[in-house]
């Protein structure tokens, strides 16, 4: 098999770009526009400016057949490599390589690898210096907890306030708020920003309650009910620890920001943003994974359980046993919005794409109810 592209190069970018592989590059991208090849190597940055010898679509076709051939044995390069390396069972050498194909879909496939090393996304970053890269990468912990977490959330908040798609800030909004990769300022003004794009409140909604720059107290109920269930609590009962973390400050934050969310949606990939993430916060083990789809079914599942003992399970009843009668509505309410999910929405949003007002309005029978349990454990 020849080692060369099946469209002839010039002898001067035949040879600088075997010179380049020899010196075992760390990545290689191609800027169309300029017809220049670009690459990344121990020693720092090479560039090449081709010399088409024909069309510069087909000849940059012959640049990334030599470098597949170069790197994998093969001119098919992407996607044609990686399914010959997966069906050889070498799946996990393959980051590395695909980096060095020029093949822009090749880097989104890296930024989107289950396992990627803080190294190799660095590498893929440098490749490819985009939003939606950024925000695949800052899935990894290995970024989140490393130098180019910081750097990839500084870029995404740079150009936030420019987001046209209202699910894009949701999605940046919840992964810049990771662990330690923003401020408290930041945060703050994250915060800020939210009370003029309800998007806002649904990526605070995805990160840990704590990171929520809300001024809220604890419950007035909370050390009064946190008192009587400290024995389910000391047995990880789920019900009890959930009740209590909605009545602590982390948990009215929680709640206040729901409240705001639910105030003004957008569209409705919004809103089934804002329902995943209140499915998450809950760890209670209903049966819908996903939500229950008809509220109202919600709502007499959690009224039976609080009427009847004998019909709920031995969690529940022990939260119940703990707890007086006036207490109850609290943890009714809590077991409504445990219930909660993305297929709550099925109902409201099957067979029309509603946006704004009207979206909104269609929502009312499901939101009204909700704030009420809301304003319950608020009070």
């Amino acid at each position: 098999m020849s080692n060369e592209s099946a469209i002839p190069l010039s002898n001067e970018d035949n040879l600088r770009i075997n010179v380049l592989l020899a010196q075992k590059p760390h990545v290689i991208r191609i800027n169309e526009s300029n017809m220049t090849l670009y690459s990344l190597t121990a020693k720092g940055e090479v560039s090449i400016k081709l010399n088409p010898t024909v069309q510069d679509e087909k000849y940059l076709r012959g640049v990334r057949e030599l470098l597949s051939m170069k790197i994998t044995g093969s001119p098919g390069g992407y996607p044609v490599f990686i399914k010959r390396w997966t069906r050889m069972g070498h799946a996990h050498n393959t980051l590395e390589h695909m980096l060095l194909l020029g093949e822009p879909e090749a880097i989104v496939a890296v930024a989107y690898a289950a396992e990627l090393t803080h190294e190799i996304a660095r590498r893929a970053w440098w490749a490819s210096p985009s939003t939606d890269i950024a925000r695949q990468l800052l899935k990894h912990d290995d970024v989140i907890n490393g130098e180019l977490g910081v750097e990839l959330t500084q870029f995404l908040m740079e150009f936030l306030p420019f987001e046209e798609r209202q699910l894009d800030i949701v999605n940046t909004v919840k992964l810049c708020l990771q662990g330690e990769l923003t401020s408290e300022e930041e945060r703050l003004a994250l915060w800020k920003r939210a009370k003029r794009k309800n998007p806002y409140y649904v990526g605070f909604m995805h990160s840990d309650p704590d990171a929520i720059p809300e001024k809220q107290q604890a419950s007035p109920h909370y050390e009064d009910i946190a008192h009587k269930l400290s024995k389910p609590l000391s047995n990880n009962n789920i019900y009890a620890s959930t009740l209590v973390f909605l009545l602590s400050e982390a948990g009215q934050k929680w709640l206040a920001t729901f409240k705001y969310a639910l105030r003004k949606p957008v569209d409705q990939d919004v809103v089934i943003s804002l329902f995943i993430a209140v499915n998450q916060q809950f760890k209670i083990p209903f049966n819908e994974s996903r939500g229950i789809r008809n509220l109202s079914d919600g709502i007499n599942i959690a009224k039976q359980y609080c009427n009847d003992h004998t019909s709920c399970p031995d969690e529940v009843r022990d939260v119940i046993v703990a707890l007086e009668t006036q207490d109850l509505p609290l943890l009714e309410a809590t077991l409504v919005l445990a219930q909660l999910g993305e297929d709550t929405l099925i109902p409201i949003f099957s067979g029309n794409d509603s946006v704004g007002s009207v979206m909104r309005k269609r929502l009312k029978p499901l939101t009204t109810p909700i704030l009420e349990r809301i304003d319950i454990l608020m009070l």
